[in-house]
Parts: C-alpha cells; structure tokens; sequence
C-alpha cells in the first residue's frame, strides 16, 4: 500500500511540475507576442510621428519660403524693369551716337542724346535737340526704342515671362507625380504578432501616397488650363500690336502720297514716306507723342483726314486698348472654341493676371467715359479758340483739330495748335487730362459685388458715391470757371491775373 501510495504522489508531482513548464512556456510566448507587438507599434507611431513631422515642416517651409519668393519678386520685377529699361536706353544711346546726323555742324551734344534715347524708351517724349538733326536711320532708332519701350509691348514681354514660368511649373509637377507612380512602398519588419500594426501602417502610407498623387493631378490641370490661356492671350496681344502698327502705317503712308500738300511738306523737309509713317504710327499708338518734324503736328493742322487717321491709333494705344482687347479676346473663342481662350473671356484678368484685359461692364464705362471727356475736352476748345487760336481754319478744320487735341491730351501728346495760345480754361483742363491715369471710369467698378449687392438701395449708394466728385475735381471745376469768367483780364493783366495766381486764391 505504501509503494502504491508513493508511486501515486510521484505521478502527481510528474504532472505537476508538467503543467508547471507548461504554464512557464505559455506565459514566456505570450510574453514575447506581447513585447514583439508593444514594438511594432511603438515603431509604427514613432514612423508616423516622424513623418508627420517632416510634414509640418515641409508645409512650414514652404509657406515660409513663398512669403520670401513673393517679396523677392516684387523687388526682382522692379530690378527687371529698370535694368530692361537702362539697357535699351543706352544701346539707343549708342546707336544714335555712331549713326551721322543730317547736318553735321548742327550736330547734338552727348547729354542731349542720351537724353533722347531715354525719352524715347520711357516714352516721356521730352526733347532737348530738334527732331529734324536725325538722319533717316537716327530716326529708325528712336521708332525701335519708342516700339519695345511702349507699354503693350512691355506687357506682352511679361506675358511671355509667365507663360514660360507656368510650363516650368507643369513639367516640375508632372516630374512629382511620375515619382509617385514609380515609388515601391517600403513596409517595417516585424514579427509574426505585429503583423495587424504593419498592415496598418502600410494602409496609411499607401493612402498618404494616394492623395497627394491626386492632389497633384488637378494642379497640373489647373496650370496647363492657366498656361494655354496665358499662351492665347499672348498671341491675340501679338496679332493686335502687329495689326494696328501695319494696317497704320500702310493708311499714313497712303494719305501722305495721295495728298500733294502733305507730300510736298515731307519733300521741303526732306522725311522719307516710309520713315514717317511708321515713325508716327510706332509714337502716336506708343503714347509717346514725338513726331519726326520740328513742329509736330502744326504743320499739318489742314489735314484732317491724317488727324482722324492718327486719333484711333492715339485711342487704341493707350484709354481704349482694354476694351479692344476685351472684344479681341471674345470674338476669338467665339470663333475657334477654345476652352483657354473661352476661360480668358469669361474671368479676364482673373484667368491670367494680365493688368489690361478688364471685365466686359468696365470696358463698356471706360469707354463711355473716354468719350464723355473726349467731348468735354472738345466742346471747350471750341468754345473758347473758335475766334482764337482755331482762326483761319473751315469750321470742319476747327472740329477736327478740337478733337485732336482732346484725345492726345490723354496722354500722347501731340498736338495741332501752339498750347502757348490757348486759353487757361483749355490748359488747364488739359492738365487735369493728363493727371488722370488711362483707366480712369466716372463709376467705379467693384470686381468683387455678387448678386447679393445688387439691390436697389445699394446700388443707389454706390451711384451717388461715385457722382460724388473729389476734392481736386472740385478746385479744377472753380479754377475753370474762373479762367473762363476773367479770360479778358488774363489777357490785359497777366502780372495780375494768371492762373497760378487762381489756383492759389482758389486753394487757399
């Protein structure tokens, strides 16, 4: 019974103990799922705290370093502009330097051509010498200054400037979303427990990778959309600053040969056809106002068909080229389809950031108000130079040089009639002209009013705001007035009565 007994226990002890290692190598292997799990998990969040971090960062350098990009082109622009502007001018410089002169002993000083040469890239058309000391090739030289110094021209250069930024912009994007196409994802290690974590984390990043990969895809869109209206918008520019300087010079060159007065005049100065014309057209759509002549346009005052031929150029050139490019642009997607150009139409300046192209409701005010001072202008010439500085001329003649003169006012500068003899009514209105920038509008226009604005009241608001004129227009209007009132004493009393007399009693 005893060796029964101790055969038992020894049993129970065997099994005992069994269970005991039994129980040891379950909690072991647990212990190791456990710690081999805590691990990959511990790397998986610590993966994605760093790259959630590198994140951040990129994000903050990148905002950090538009903000510097943005600053440094303001300043790049302007650094572009003075030194496009400097170079120009001194290769006229040099150009007219070298080339001969008409009359060698007349001929101008250094300063007095560099002085020239700079008036004529800024298109300022102050002079210092005689227009007609240039040679026929001195003058060529002005035109080509006063052609890429205009402000179209300029304008089409930084159109062209964009675009070749924006299709770097694609292919640098193009470049990225290829490069997630062709990236394998890189998955961690880990142990057989760990296995939920990494197809978690694998899941993350392959989402992450989805994303940006369709972020990406619409801004390359965007940008060819942006790019191809930037694109179309150059060559309509293009085609519309070749068309006004041929179709113009073509219609200049016609008159001057079918007319034998003004032939006759250009043969007594010895101008080539070709030379002028050109010249004129390049000057007067340029706003620059020189004219190959010593006298300007005086010696052509009988010629009205040459002043309604140079006016629309004036016009076209300079208050009036928003609206034209506005038409240009919709007739030409309505013409051809083009989604770019269809976008063009539809958000303007919007779509391409091009200073000039306007929306369709101030085209239609610039141009209204363009005639409306363009006939104000008129009216006063005539009213107060009829019998004046007008004397001499048919009564077509007069209207046609009153007209001239209102619509190079703003801001060519050429001019039929001595300003010298007109009155200080007409001088002064003419100043005020000039002071105006080209798209000035009698009703302000607001791109950002929606629907919602437009009410009733609202809009009887902004219309008697802006009927409301400023405190300059106010001294202009009485400065005017009074010059009208006293015409005859500024005439017999100029010590006393002069106009700067007036605007300081009127001021003050």
């Amino acid at each position: 019974m005893q060796s029964i007994a101790r055969t038992s226990n020894m049993a129970g002890a065997h099994k005992l103990g069994e269970l005991l290692h039994r129980l040891h190598r379950c909690s072991v292997a647990v212990l190791d799922s456990a710690t081999s799990l805590v691990c990959s998990l511990s790397k998986a969040y610590a993966q994605h705290q760093v790259t959630d971090r590198v994140a951040r960062s990129r994000r903050a350098l990148r905002c950090s370093a538009g903000q510097v990009w943005r600053r440094a082109a303001r300043l790049s622009s302007l650094l572009v502009h003075v030194l496009y502007f400097a170079a120009i001018s001194g290769a006229g410089w040099g150009l007219l330097t070298a080339l001969k002169v008409r009359a060698p002993h007349r001929r101008p000083r250094g300063i007095d051509m560099l002085f020239t040469a700079v008036s004529a890239a800024t298109v300022s058309s102050m002079s210092a010498v005689e227009m007609e000391v240039f040679s026929n090739g001195q003058l060529l030289v002005l035109t080509a200054l006063m052609f890429i110094g205009g402000e179209v021209f300029v304008s089409l250069v930084g159109l062209a400037s964009k675009w070749l930024e924006l299709r770097k912009q694609i292919i640098r994007n193009r470049s990225r979303v290829d490069s997630h196409d062709d990236v394998e994802l890189e998955t961690p290690t880990v142990a057989a427990a760990g296995a939920e974590a990494a197809d978690a984390y694998e899941s993350w990043s392959i989402a992450t990778t989805a994303t940006e990969a369709e972020y990406s895809t619409p801004m390359v869109d965007a940008k060819m959309l942006r790019r191809n209206a930037v694109r179309s918008l150059f060559y309509v520019v293009l085609a519309i600053l070749l068309v006004v300087h041929v179709v113009g010079a073509v219609a200049v060159a016609a008159y001057m040969r079918a007319a034998p007065g003004a032939l006759r005049m250009l043969r007594r100065k010895a101008l080539d056809v070709w030379t002028f014309a050109v010249f004129t057209t390049v000057s007067t759509f340029s706003s620059c106002g020189y004219m190959p002549t010593n006298e300007n346009m005086i010696v052509f005052r009988r010629d009205v068909p040459l002043q309604l031929l140079l006016a629309p150029q004036a016009l076209v050139g300079n208050t009036l080229f928003p609206p034209l490019l506005a038409a240009c642009v919709w007739a030409a997607a309505a013409a051809t389809g083009r989604e770019d150009l269809a976008e063009v139409a539809r958000k303007g300046r919007e779509a391409t950031g091009y200073y000039h192209l306007l929306p369709a409701r101030w085209c239609w005010r610039l141009a209204g108000t363009v005639v409306g001072f363009i006939a104000v202008q008129a009216a006063l010439v005539c009213a107060m130079e009829w019998g004046g500085a007008l004397q001499g001329l048919s009564a077509g003649e007069k209207v046609s040089n009153a007209l001239f003169l209102a619509v190079n006012s703003r801001h060519t500068g050429e001019a039929t009639l001595d300003l010298s003899t007109l009155a200080p009514a007409v001088l002064v209105l003419f100043v005020l002209m000039m002071y105006l920038p080209p798209y000035t509008t009698w009703f302000p226009f607001d791109e950002n009013t929606t629907t919602r604005d437009n009410s009733t009241g609202s809009q009887g608001i902004r219309f008697l705001k802006s009927t409301v004129l400023s405190q300059l227009s106010y001294l202009t209007v009485f400065v005017i007035a009074i010059c009208i009132t006293e015409r005859r004493k500024l005439k017999e009393d100029p010590l006393n009565f002069n106009v700067l007399s007036i605007i300081v009693e009127v001021v003050r």
